[in-house]
């Protein structure tokens, strides 16, 4: 997955050893050794560190989603912190596994190359199997982010169909459609539709995206980035129409006469509740469009360019894939925090740093109809 960042790729690869090996997608901390210059212990203090602190958010927002959960079950919160929570230890699971491939391949490059003073390539099957990991943990984050941008939209614009509609079970279903459809994607190159290659610095293993390309590895590597920007369109369709309703009911509420004053008291818990899990969507899906729009997009451009026979230097591909591959490994280390900062507690302190009184009259009037009217989410 490839971006056009030309322009900072050399400075970036001049400190590229003092950068992290971002996971899922980890990188050569050496990235300027070569086979004839001597082999210098690398550093892996901001790669462990890089893991430890993704692994440590992903936890911490998995604890605290799982007392809203507890909170919440059985109601209108549900589906959403069913897909919260399926997007967080997916996560997880991809940090710690493509991480951990990665290290070891680096690992035991360096071995070998001290060893016999050249680089080996890895096993055809290990790198197989680190290339599905790497497809698979990048699809199905993208496909969850939409499912719940889609399930927001669809709760807060049509409400009454909602509850009826999306349910834990449906939930579940969808869950495991989307799950299927990424492993199905990733495993489609182990039964020989396609291949996955050792891609540069030599450290981590992904569909082919240069030199010479199959009509299958095309194929695959379009129907990635196409299906990643897909999702990632649907998600700020659905947000943005998301936000407008919440938006147009707030000023609705706001030109209600004093007789309707109690009324709009008592939906303040209806409508934090709403602007809570906005909030978090919609950082979500900023989060995802920053860091994977330019793999995506590097990607598709890279694969038509060398599907059309328009050759460039391997070094005007490598350096800004491997760019691109950092941003979108930073991705599964922000996520978690959105959980983690963007609770209503947290949104409730800051908007008392910046409105006391309103603050403090909303917080109470939340509370005091909280229980009573949650139950009526949708």
């Amino acid at each position: 997955m490839d971006i056009v960042f030309t322009s900072s790729v050399p400075t970036v690869c001049q400190y590229s050893a003092d950068l992290n090996i971002s996971f899922p997608f980890p990188h050569d901390p050496s990235l300027n050794s070569t086979a004839s210059s001597p082999l210098s212990p690398p550093s892996y203090a901001i790669s462990y560190f890089t893991m430890t602190l993704g692994a440590l958010s992903n936890l911490t927002a998995l604890v605290i989603l799982s007392k809203s959960y507890t909170r919440f079950h059985r109601r209108a919160k549900t589906p959403f912190l069913l897909l919260a929570v399926a997007l967080l230890l997916t996560d997880l699971a991809g940090h710690l596994l493509t991480g951990s491939f990665g290290l070891y391949l680096h690992l035991g490059r360096v071995r070998r190359q001290r060893a016999t003073a050249r680089a080996i390539d890895p096993p055809q099957a290990f790198c197989k199997m680190f290339g599905a990991f790497m497809v698979f943990f990048g699809l199905t984050p993208l496909l969850l982010g939409c499912a719940m941008a889609v399930e927001r939209c669809r709760g807060i614009t049509q409400s009454l169909q909602h509850s009826a509609v999306v349910t834990t079970a449906h939930v579940r279903l969808c869950l495991l459609l989307l799950f299927t459809v990424a492993c199905t994607f990733a495993a489609l190159p182990l039964l020989g539709v396609g291949s996955y290659k050792l891609q540069f610095p030599g450290t981590w293993c992904f569909l082919p995206v240069r030199g010479s390309l199959s009509t299958a590895d095309v194929s695959l590597a379009l129907a990635f980035s196409g299906l990643g920007l897909v999702a990632l369109a649907v998600s700020v369709f659905c947000n943005t129409v998301s936000g407008l309703t919440l938006l147009q009911a707030r000023c609705s509420n706001q030109d209600l006469k004093q007789t309707t004053s109690r009324r709009h008291r008592s939906s303040s818990p209806l409508q934090s509740l709403d602007m809570e899990m906005m909030a978090q969507l919609a950082v979500i899906n900023v989060v995802s469009c920053v860091c994977w729009s330019p793999f995506l997009i590097y990607i598709t451009i890279s694969v038509r360019q060398f599907f059309k026979g328009h050759f460039r230097s391997d070094e005007e591909y490598d350096k800004p894939l491997l760019l691109a591959l950092r941003m979108a490994s930073w991705n599964q280390i922000l996520d978690p925090w959105v959980y983690i900062l963007l609770r209503r507690a947290v949104l409730c302190r800051v908007c008392s740093l910046l409105q006391p009184k309103r603050a403090i009259l909303s917080q109470n009037n939340s509370c005091i109809g909280l229980e009573r009217q949650e139950i009526r989410l949708h």
